[in-house]
Order: structure tokens, then C-alpha cells, then sequence
């Protein structure tokens, strides 16, 4: 049974030879991988490329709010996005070796998964990520995750600039188990209760089905500070009735998690058809309803209907399915694999508690709820794979080739005629009749890839990918990874290859307005015409080059080292601009720019500031550093056994070349990237980042203990005086604590603390915070929204686990 499912990942679409556990009680360095390689038996110990291994029993012990959160946890490269403005906040990203969420390529069983249709659009560290949402996967199907930190595009194709994501799931035919779970943070709030459910069966002979399910709440979590606009309106006696409004002074819950409700099913199924042939099929299935607060209106925004003033509240529904058939088998010596793989995210985006107030200064009537529109991405991928060994020189090598087609198609549905009317509902207009559109792409791949061992001691895999794009052409990229093993307990390897990303439909095609309680901004898509009126071209793909070079050793005692260093040169990078102003403090900045809006269809609400911003090929960066993993054990007898783990990530990131801005924007002394903009490339993820664990197992009892350091990140913000203020999160050390007790051979209960000692991120800039004040906003963000832990301090939960 087990052999179905291993075969048929083996012979997935995994190229680039893979690397090194997390923890040595998770996954061992014999374990077999099948990410980053089409050699099948290839081992941990046998890795040519940097990969970190994610066991399962890690993934069962981690406990977080989701699975982007606990892989945050765990692997120091990667870092997830603690919280986001509107619907971003609700979709919630993460980001390999410091580059964006697209750069890292997402697979379930080797195959390519689907992106997010919503997109990250608001400046930050994570702004353009569409990226597959992780959090469609419930963890209890997970048999374990493979991270390939390395660049993969002449393996994989588009998106894999920064690594390869591989999500393994299992393949269990009998057994299972239930796990429940209730935690809040140590304030109080995001109250968080969750269910999950796998198990294995075997219906018939030679015939495996593993189903897992999960259902999660989240609640709302506020770390926002008073509202300065109502603080400043009772300080001036203009309004010293306000402090009486209910819930004062923490009027504005706009900072902090949004709610939600996850549902989600996944299915795994593998079935001999006789032979050497055998069938496999995936289906996973979610559906989520989230809701985040948007910015207080005051009493003064719209009395007849609101006289206490009014928080509209953002809410998504969103349906996510894929599934995956195929066939794979032996035939003359060529194992072969034909697979196909569908995807769909679609997100529907409704305001509640909210009005349409030139709707009711028009008509003198407004709804309170309205449906803003859809965003819909699918993606559908057929691949045909064949493997082949055969000798040559020193031992076995390996031949593989390839074909791909993938269809792409993004889509943006127009908002009710309610949510659209001239500036539209507050908080979250209506998507336009001219920001509405379907578009699609589709591109045809074919690889070609050759593993050899030149000498006994040394092995080469040489790859190469051709692909061609219905949208920017064709494209020819290639890999060439080695190692050299010194000794057996010692070996150097590295790597070079060259990549390129298509931007995602999203990017190119995304159209909607961001209004604030003093501004309103266009996200104007760089595809559309209107965008040409700032001078902004379309879209076109980026291209990289990554080099790495590292050693494995294993000094004895149970060590194993692993050390990896890189660099990601990326060139037409596809980055958000700084904000392009139209109007500045009430006065026109720029002409052009209000043309722009115009042209696009777009009625702003009559703000102080406004304009647009938008996504070009901007920049080149160049990214550096090193991973570092080590794990060894310790069995102390009767006291038990203690596993250690010190992983660490030194990252780097520069901006290397900046486009020149367009006339019609130098025009108006603005450029297309700020201080903000390329800060956020820059500083806004932490230079450095370790984690150091230990795992006791003694009998029933089990502690596991980790500390997270995390390096100085800051950015700068632009609050609207026309001065630009440095934040900074601070560097912190962050202490995880569970303690669990088996009661019966099938039944643990777990009490456990993440962020222990409740550290918050320092607080930003006073200057900024009162110059944002000054402006009109309401500046209740009192923590840096970029901080790589997050902000909503210390949780604490408790969980109850039964195996069968």
C-alpha cells in the first residue's frame, strides 16, 4: 500500500537534489526526499541542494493560529506576515530568504498548486503576494513538508526564485486521529477553538484512501491605541461629548487579527491498476468567512443614520478547491508519469455596518451592507513526466524530461450598483464596471534534466527548461548543482542556475480604491490603459540568477551540520510603487495622476489626500546570505532523551538599480519608489533569525522548548508632512514552552505558551505617530505592522489528542 503513494511522488515533477532535517527526532538524514530530485531513493544525507525537512510529529507538537504561522516557527528563512490593512488582512502571506511571497513556489505531492485570487496591495513587506494560501491544507494530512531553499525555475518553472515549498501528504490506509484545541492571546482576545480529524482506509486490496479534516474560529485581537482624531476633537472641546461613546477610547479596532471561520477537507488516494501501473488522486476542499474591523467613522461622518459613528467591517467568503488525477507506471525501463491539476480561489468581498453616504446625500436612503465584488483565480496544469536510469561513468545516472501546460484566468466581478455609486461604500468601495475584467494566459514548458556521477565521489545534475507564454514570450532557463563528498562524514555542494517569474494575472490586472478616513488610493493596474497616462508599461517578467555553495558534515556524537550560502540577483523585479499623490493635503500634486484615476473610472471620495499606486518592473535587488542547521541527540537513560536543534538564517537584501521616474511623474517632483517603497524591500524583514529548540521525552512526559531570536527590521513611514520617519520593530527573543503528558497509549493533553513572556515589537516612531495624527489620521498603529513575530504578544493553549 505504502508503495502506491511513494512511487508515485518519486516520480513527480521534483527536480534539484534536496537537503537536511529540522529536528533529528522529526525526520532522519536517511529519510527518503522527492522534492528537488527525479533520482528516486535519493536520502537526506545524500542532498547536492539546501532543503529543511518539517516531520510530522513537529508539525503535531507546533502549535499556532495556522500552518503559515507554525512553518514560521520552525524554519528560519521563512517569515509570515503578521497582519494586513482590509481584505489583506484576511489573506495573510509569508515570504522565503526575504524575497516575495511569489518568489516561492507551493506543491501538494509534487504537483504545482493554485494562487490566491486576493492580493496583498497595501504597502508592506508582503504587497503583491498571491501566492498558494497555505492554510487550505489542514495540518493533520500533512506527512511532512520539504522546503527547498534554492532557486528552481529550470526545475519547476515560474515562481520558484527563492525555493520550492513541497507539501507531502500522507498516505496512511488504516489508523488516525482527533485533536482539539482552545487558546486566546494573554489579552483576552483572539479567541481561537479548533477540531481536526485524519484516517486512513484501505477499501479494497491494493487500494489506499487517507481523509483529514479541520474546522478552526479565530477571533478578533486588538492592539490598536485611541484614535487620535477623537482624542484630539475632546482635547479641543470640540466634541467633549465623544468620551462617552461606547467602548471609548479604543474606538478604532482596525489593528489586529480579523475573525474567521476555516472549514476544510483533503483527500488522498492511490490504487494499483495491475503491473507496474498505478492511479493517484488528490481533492482538497475549504471554505472561509472572515471578517476585519476597518477605520472608525466618526459621528460626524454621516449623524442622520450613525450619530455614535460607525465601524464598517470587511468581510470575504471564500470557496478554494483543487484536485489532482493521474497515472504513473514503468514501461521499457522509462518510469512515467501523466497527472493533471485543477484549481480554483474565489473570494467574494461584502461590507456590513457600513453606507454609501453620496448615495444617501443623493437619494436620502444608503443600504448598510453591500456586496463589493469577486475577485476568481484558477489555474489548470497538465504534465507529463518520464524518468529513465542508465549507466554511465562512475555509477547510475539519471535521465528525466518533461512536458507542461498550464492555463491561467483571473477574474474581478463588479460590485453591486449600492456598493459602486459615485465614491461607494465606506471602507471598501464597490469594484467599478472598468475595474471588473477576465483575463487569461496559458504557457507550454518542456524540460530536460541529467543526474551523473562524473567520479565516485562526485555527483551532477544539470537541468534546463524552455517555456513559452501566451503574454511575454518564450523564455530558456538552467541549473547546474553539485557535490563533492570529501570524506563520508564530509561534503561540499553548490549550485547556479538561472530563473525568471511571469508576474500573476493579479498583479497585472488588479484594479479597486483603498479609502482611508483622510485619503482614498487607487490600486491602477500597470495593464490598463490608464496606467500609460503616468507613463507605466505593462508588465514583464522578472529574470534571477542564485548561486550557493555549502557544506554537510557529520563529526560524529550524533551531529549533523549543514551550512548554505547564497545569492539571489533579481532583475525587472515586479514591486508596489511608493504612493503617487493626485492631491496632497488638499492641493494638486499632480495632473497626471488625476487623469489616470479618471481614465481608469474611478470617483474618489472628496479627501485631502489621494492618488494611486501601482505595480511596475521598478527595481533590481541583490539578496545574500546563509542557512545554518544542526541537530544531534542526547539519550540520558533512565532521565530519558533530549533532541537539540539550532537553525539560523542570515539574510540581506539591497536594492541594486532603480527605474527613473516617468516624465509625467518627475513632473510633480515624485518618483516611483520613496523611502517607504524601498525600505520594505530593504530592512522591513529581519537580517538575522535562529532558532534554538530542545525536545524531553521521558516516559508519559514530554517538554519542548524554543527560542526564536529574531534581528532589528525597520521601515520608514510617510504620514502625509511631507517628512518620512524611521520605525523600527526592535530585535527580540521569543520563548515557545509545551509540556505534554500521554494519559493512555492513545490519549495526550498538551498545555503550552507561544511568545511566553508576552514581548511585544517596539513601538513606532512618536514623531511619525503625532505627525499622522496632525494629518487627519487616526493613528491608532501604534506597533510596526512588519514585525516579523507579530504584535499581538503571548498565547496560550491547551490540547487534547486521541490515536487510533
Amino acid at each position: 500500500m505504502r508503495r502506491v503513494l511513494g512511487t508515485a511522488c518519486a516520480v513527480g515533477l521534483s527536480l534539484g537534489l534536496a537537503g537536511q532535517a529540522l529536528a533529528a527526532e522529526d525526520t532522519s538524514v536517511d529519510e527518503l526526499i522527492v522534492t528537488g530530485t527525479r533520482v528516486t531513493g535519493l536520502r537526506v544525507s545524500d542532498s547536492a541542494a539546501p532543503i529543511q525537512v518539517v516531520g510530522q510529529a513537529a508539525l503535531e507538537r507546533t502549535v499556532s493560529t495556522d500552518l503559515v504561522n507554525t512553518l514560521a516557527l520552525m524554519a528560519p528563512s521563512f517569515t509570515a506576515q503578521a497582519v494586513g490593512g482590509d481584505t489583506a488582512n484576511e489573506t495573510l502571506s509569508a515570504r522565503l530568504r526575504g524575497l516575495s511571497p511569489n518568489h516561492a513556489l507551493v506543491l501538494i505531492n509534487g504537483k504545482r498548486r493554485h494562487g490566491a485570487s486576493n492580493l496583498a496591495i497595501l504597502s508592506s513587506a508582503y504587497q503583491g503576494g498571491a501566492a498558494a494560501d497555505l492554510n487550505f491544507i489542514p495540518p493533520a494530512a500533512i506527512a511532512r513538508i520539504e522546503i527547498l531553499q534554492d532557486g528552481a525555475a529550470a526545475q519547476y518553472g515560474s515562481d520558484a526564485i527563492a525555493g520550492v515549498i513541497n507539501i507531502i501528504l500522507k498516505q496512511d490506509a488504516d489508523g488516525g486521529s482527533v485533536d482539539l484545541l482552545a487558546g486566546q492571546y494573554f489579552e483576552g482576545d483572539g479567541d481561537t477553538g479548533e477540531v481536526s480529524f485524519n484516517a486512513g482506509f484501505a477499501p479494497a486490496d491494493g487500494v489506499f484512501v487517507n481523509v483529514s479534516a479541520l474546522s478552526r474560529y479565530h477571533s478578533y485581537s486588538n492592539r490598536g491605541g485611541p484614535d487620535q482624531r477623537v482624542e484630539q476633537a475632546i482635547a479641543s472641546g470640540a466634541h467633549p461629548e465623544w468620551r462617552n461613546l461606547p467602548g471609548y477610547p479604543y474606538l478604532n479596532k482596525i489593528f489586529g487579527d480579523a475573525r474567521y471561520q476555516l472549514n476544510l477537507v483533503t483527500v488522498n488516494a492511490g490504487a494499483d491498476l495491475g503491473g507496474e501501473t498505478r492511479a493517484y488522486a488528490t481533492a482538497t476542499y475549504g471554505r472561509k468567512y472572515g471578517g476585519g474591523w476597518a477605520n472608525f467613522r466618526l459621528p460626524t461622518r454621516l449623524p442622520a443614520l450613525y450619530p455614535l459613528g460607525f465601524d464598517p467591517i470587511d468581510t470575504t467568503k471564500e470557496e478554494d478547491f483543487a484536485f489532482t488525477g493521474g497515472v504513473a507506471g514503468v514501461a521499457a525501463a522509462w518510469t512515467w508519469d501523466l497527472s493533471t491539476t485543477w484549481g480554483r480561489d474565489d473570494i467574494g468581498v461584502n461590507v456590513t455596518n457600513s453606507a454609501n453616504i453620496d448615495l444617501y446625500n443623493d437619494t436620502g436612503s444608503t443600504p448598510s451592507a453591500f456586496h463589493a465584488g469577486d475577485f476568481i483565480a484558477t489555474q489548470w496544469t497538465t504534465t507529463l513526466d518520464v524518468t529513465r536510469p542508465f549507466e554511465l561513468m562512475a555509477r547510475p545516472a539519471t535521465f528525466a524530461a518533461g512536458l507542461e501546460r498550464r492555463e491561467e484566468i483571473y477574474e474581478i466581478k463588479a460590485g453591486d450598483p449600492a456598493s459602486r455609486y459615485k465614491a461607494g461604500s465606506q471602507s471598501y468601495p464597490g469594484f467599478a464596471l472598468t475595474d471588473a475584467g477576465k483575463h487569461a494566459r496559458d504557457n507550454w514548458a518542456i524540460y530536460a534534466d541529467l543526474a551523473f556521477a562524473p567520479l565516485p565521489d562526485t555527483t551532477l545534475d544539470i537541468a534546463v527548461r524552455h517555456e513559452k507564454f501566451s503574454d511575454f514570450g518564450d523564455t530558456t532557463v538552467g541549473k547546474l548543482t553539485g557535490r563533492w563528498d570529501i570524506t563520508p562524514a564530509f561534503a561540499i555542494r553548490g549550485t547556479a542556475s538561472t530563473g525568471f517569474r511571469a508576474p500573476t494575472l493579479a498583479e497585472s490586472y488588479y484594479s479597486a480604491t483603498n479609502v482611508q478616513p483622510n485619503s482614498a488610493f487607487v490600486q491602477l493596474p500597470p495593464n490598463a490603459p490608464a496606467a500609460a497616462l503616468i507613463g507605466i508599461d505593462k508588465l514583464r517578467p522578472e529574470t534571477s540568477v542564485n548561486f550557493s555553495a555549502g557544506f554537510l558534515a557529520r563529526p560524529g556524537a550524533g551531529v549533523t551540520i549543514t551550512l548554505d550560502a547564497y545569492q539571489i540577483e533579481v532583475e525587472d523585479r515586479v514591486v508596489g510603487s511608493g504612493t503617487l499623490y493626485g492631491f496632497y493635503n488638499g492641493a494638486v500634486r499632480s495632473a497626471a495622476v488625476n487623469a489616470a484615476i479618471a481614465a481608469n473610472g474611478n470617483v474618489l471620495e472628496p479627501v485631502p489626500f489621494s492618488g494611486v499606486n501601482v505595480f511596475s518592473n521598478g527595481v533590481d535587488t541583490r539578496t545574500r546570505g546563509a542557512d545554518l542547521v544542526v541537530t544531534w541527540s542526547n539519550s540520558l537513560g533512565a532521565p530519558g532523551r533530549i533532541d537539540w536543534t539550532l537553525a539560523a538564517n542570515y539574510n540581506e537584501t539591497k536594492v541594486t538599480g532603480v527605474r527613473a521616474a516617468p516624465a509625467q511623474l518627475s513632473a510633480s517632483g515624485q518618483s516611483l519608489f520613496d523611502k517607504v517603497a524601498l525600505s520594505t524591500l530593504a530592512t522591513a524583514s529581519p537580517k538575522t533569525k535562529l532558532v534554538a529548540g530542545a525536545l524531553w521525552q521521558a516516559g508519559r512526559w514530554s517538554v519542548d522548548l524554543r527560542e526564536t531570536w529574531y534581528g532589528q527590521t525597520s521601515r520608514y513611514s510617510d504620514p502625509g508632512d511631507g517628512r518620512y520617519y524611521l520605525d523600527k520593530a526592535g530585535a527580540k527573543l521569543i520563548t515557545d514552552l509545551a509540556v505534554g503528558y500521554r494519559v493512555t497509549d492513545q490519549v495526550t493533553m498538551t498545555l503550552g505558551a507561544n511568545n511566553l513572556f508576552d514581548v511585544h515589537p517596539d513601538r513606532v516612531n512618536p514623531a511619525g505617530l503625532a505627525a499622522s495624527a496632525a494629518a487627519g489620521n487616526p493613528a491608532v498603529e501604534v506597533y510596526p505592522a512588519f514585525s516579523p513575530f507579530g504584535i499581538n504578544g503571548g498565547f496560550y493553549y491547551a490540547k487534547v489528542g486521541y490515536r487510533f
